[in-house]
């Protein structure tokens, strides 16, 4: 509360002289009340929990036998090139089906709408081979890993590069 505190009079020559007042504001309520608000706002909050991707990694000691052999119609292999370059085929790789490689980005329009075509999306064995030269960045890595989850793309592999993919590069773009 806020006090008018009145200094007395000095009797001084018996001149009447104008009485100072001082003023006191008591903050205590208003400190109170922060803090109460304080306190609620930080009860009250979500704090935003980190996203993370679980990928699940493949068992070490696998029997060749147990492996299931993928089809080229079932297969579409992005190889990630340097400077944010990105190439797709749709195929296994192999020399012999000369399959035709397709620049693209990382953008709404580039890679994504590759993802939801219904090339891609119709196929329920459809699986996504992803492949990183060695002069790519893993910030790449990520941004596709991104678009795997944004376009609910099920069946992804990370997958070395093999020298088959790097001449497909080469002989399109001359990479």
């Amino acid at each position: 509360m806020a006090e008018v505190q009145e200094k007395a009079d000095s009797g001084k020559g018996g001149k009447k002289r104008s009485k100072k007042m001082s003023v006191h504001l008591d903050m205590t309520p208003m400190v109170d009340l922060a803090f109460l608000l304080l306190t609620f706002f930080m009860l009250t909050t979500t704090f935003s929990k980190p996203q993370t991707m679980e990928i699940n990694m493949p068992i070490k000691d696998v029997d060749e036998s147990e492996q299931i052999a993928l089809k080229a119609s079932n297969a579409m292999t992005i190889i990630l090139g340097e400077n944010d370059k990105l190439y797709y085929y749709f195929g296994l790789g192999d020399p012999a089906e000369n399959p035709e490689v397709l620049e693209s980005d990382y953008s709404g329009n580039g890679i994504r709408k590759v993802l939801i075509s219904p090339r891609v999306k119709s196929n329920d064995k459809m699986t996504v081979m992803i492949k990183a030269m060695e002069k790519s960045r893993y910030k790449n890595v990520v941004d596709i890993l991104d678009e795997l989850k944004i376009t609910d793309t099920r069946k992804f592999a990370l997958v070395d590069i093999t020298d088959n993919d790097k001449q497909l590069v080469e002989q399109t773009f001359g990479q």
